[in-house]
């Protein structure tokens, strides 16, 4: 049996298991949520808008204490850092569970974010500072199972629990998770063998981080329903977050206790590698944000049928995890990655060929090469990314590179959205133009349909429905159409990485 090298030889599968556990569930808690919004909006008798700052506030603290990582593991101690956030995580999930209105309900998730957000850089830091450096790529392919399968599988867990049963159970299956993953953690998971002096906690780049991402997330969530920078205090909130991320970025690099060591960023696999994984989470999770919205409002489907469309993901990337491993061994990881990114293009590519008569099947198969994509860039950067660090800042960049891609998750959620919105308008003033006398195809449509509708009802009622039919077709194509060209847009952003790839550094060690 392999064993870390700790103290008490602790196998290395159980240490993998006490970290990727409750790390798996967090990301499976984020994913899920998102499709169960509109069942808590019902709930609470808020609206959509209302509802979304249930994920707004896990975002927000989410991404604050993933900066703070480094800082309190090294304070507080790993095993004491890692039961006080599971914790705290735990008790965020019971509170989702029995809020009894909207604002108990962000308060939760906001807790929930608090212990969520360490989780992720942690659980990165803890398996490369565990497994030697010929088995890191396994050590990620377990964080990719954690981190990307999971969050695959959270609209197809999300769907059918909130088609089957309360939507409240997506989060009180985390506490039986959490109890466990407190056992395991004490058991499990050694101390330290090297912690730095503790230097004090820096409150202004905190607070400068706080300010900019609470600003950030409100202009995202509001931008398209107030028309972005046509809103007078948008445009203002808007610069006050972009002054606060630049005092921020000067601050931290300045000052001689930052929060964050951003000089790493001169290193080029980190540079590069976060270029990657924010690249790859912005087009994964824009498909994960718009096709069960393409789904559920355009085809009818519901949130459990359409949580099992992208089920194949889960499956490919499973078995990709399984392969991934000897595949980095005989290939270098580069090209790896470089394939990785072409089916990510050609899976994209053919979602903007959908149409309103796709098949289920159809939309399963770009699922299936999607998954292929994730894993063959996902492990193989996972591994590159921090292999050129000292040992003594893998926490510090695991909680950046972590922070890089929440942060691009918020950002395309809202324009993947809006790009939506915006092409579907721009679509129905082209198209509505075919809805005219002059055009003989309308006029016999319009005919047939007003024939259709005129018994028993009168002419006028006929021709006001058999007109209102119409636009409504026009409508759903003007959006299928605002649908496919978004989709077009990310597959070109995944063809044009490609070549990225290939100026990342193959690692040996890293002391």
């Amino acid at each position: 049996m392999e064993t870390a090298n700790s103290k008490n030889k602790t196998p290395l599968w159980l240490i993998s298991l006490s970290i990727l556990i409750p790390t798996a569930f967090s990301c499976l808690a984020t994913s899920a949520t998102n499709v169960a919004i509109p069942h808590i909006a019902g709930y609470f008798g808020s609206t959509t808008d209302e509802a979304n700052w249930v994920i707004t506030s896990y975002m927000i603290a989410n991404a604050c204490l993933i900066l703070m990582t480094g800082w309190l593991e090294n304070l507080m101690g790993r095993k004491t850092f890692l039961k006080v956030f599971v914790s705290i995580f735990t008790i965020g999930s019971l509170i989702c569970a029995l809020a009894p209105n909207l604002n108990i309900m962000v308060i939760g998730r906001l807790i929930q974010g608090i212990g969520g957000g360490p989780m992720t850089p942690i659980a990165q830091s803890i398996l490369l500072s565990a497994f030697p450096n010929d088995k890191r790529s396994i050590a990620m392919s377990l964080f990719g199972i954690a981190v990307m399968i999971f969050a695959i599988l959270g609209p197809t867990f999300g769907g059918f629990i909130v088609d089957n049963a309360d939507w409240q159970w997506i989060y009180l299956v985390n506490i039986p998770v959490g109890i466990l993953s407190l056992a395991m953690i004490h058991a499990n998971i050694d101390e330290l063998e090297v912690r730095k002096n503790i230097k004090k906690i820096d409150f202004l780049g905190m607070i400068a981080l706080v300010l900019w991402l609470l600003s950030m997330q409100i202009v995202l969530d509001k931008g398209q329903q107030y028309n972005w920078f046509d809103c007078a205090w948008i445009s203002w909130l808007a610069g006050f977050s972009v002054c606060s991320f630049v005092f921020f970025i000067v601050w931290e690099l300045e000052y001689k206790n930052p929060l964050v060591n951003l000089r790493i960023f001169k290193d080029k696999n980190f540079f590069l590698g976060t270029i990657l994984s924010a690249s790859v989470n912005m087009i994964v999770f824009s498909t994960i944000v718009l096709l069960p919205q393409y789904m559920q409002n355009l085809m009818g489907y519901t949130a459990m049928i359409s949580g099992y469309a992208i089920a194949p993901r889960i499956i490919s990337s499973f078995i990709m995890i399984i392969l991934i491993n000897p595949l980095m061994k005989i290939f270098d990881n580069r090209i790896l990655i470089s394939f990785g990114f072409f089916f990510l293009a050609i899976s994209v590519l053919m979602y903007s060929n959908l149409n309103l008569s796709a098949s289920f099947i159809y939309i399963s198969i770009p699922n299936i090469i999607m998954g292929i994509g994730i894993i063959l860039i996902f492990v193989p950067v996972s591994t590159l990314v921090l292999g050129t660090l000292p040992k003594i800042e893998l926490s510090n960049g695991a909680s950046l590179h972590n922070l890089c891609k929440s942060t691009t998750m918020a950002v395309v959620a809202s324009v993947a959205s809006t790009m939506v919105a915006r092409h579907s308008q721009m679509h129905q003033v082209f198209l509505v133009k075919n809805l005219s006398e002059f055009n003989l195809l309308f006029q016999q449509k319009i005919s047939s349909l007003i024939h259709a509708f005129s018994y028993p009802a009168d002419s006028i009622y006929a021709h006001t429905k058999a007109n209102a039919y119409l636009y409504k077709s026009m409508a759903v194509q003007s959006k299928l159409i605002a649908y496919t060209d978004v989709f077009a847009i990310f597959a070109l952003i995944a063809f044009l990485l490609i070549p990225l790839s290939l100026f990342l550094s193959i690692s040996k060690n890293n002391e």
